[in-house]
């Protein structure tokens, strides 16, 4: 797999390609970055929830080509933190569970709902299917979610930076 333009390339069969080309394409406001044997996310948007939505679909990004997922079924995914660090870690840390560890499922769109800024507590919402290594292409593995060098910035562009273990 290779990267082009700063987009992971699958090398997506006929049927994969079929599936992307149902569906209208995904807008990405995240970007890769490097990072010594782990990966930076950058994720920004017009509003931290959009943020956020974008910094959970680059860690899926990373592991598969979302454009190949189809919005079949939804998932539901609340966290609450102690501070927004500690609130987007758990928010990411619920949707890699929700893709490693209970339902295999891989969102094509995640949907921040509300983030409660005093309690720090987050509500979102996904679309797509179960993660099938004969449907989506396979990328890398995220591992974990990390704190190290995590930011969250609100002023201006609202934009978030965290590093996943692969």
């Amino acid at each position: 797999m290779a990267e082009v333009d700063g987009e992971r390339n699958y090398g997506l069969s006929a049927a994969q390609q079929a599936v992307k080309g149902r569906y209208p394409a995904i807008q990405r406001k995240y970007a890769y970055l490097d990072h010594t044997a782990d990966v930076q996310l950058h994720a920004w948007g017009d509003t931290l929830e959009e943020a956020f939505e974008q910094c959970a679909m680059a860690m899926f990004g990373y592991m598969t080509d979302t454009e190949t997922v189809e919005p079949l079924d939804t998932v539901e995914v609340e966290a609450e933190g102690h501070d927004m660090l500690s609130l987007l870690f758990h928010f990411l840390n619920e949707w890699l569970y929700k893709f490693s560890a209970e339902e295999f499922f891989i969102p094509r769109e995640v949907k921040v709902l509300h983030i409660d800024r005093i309690r720090f507590k987050i509500r979102s919402i996904g679309w797509g299917e179960e993660f099938s290594l004969q449907k989506h292409p396979q990328g890398t593995e995220v591992k974990a979610i990390t704190y190290s060098a995590m930011q969250v910035q609100e002023e201006g562009k609202p934009e978030v930076f965290v590093i996943i273990d692969i």
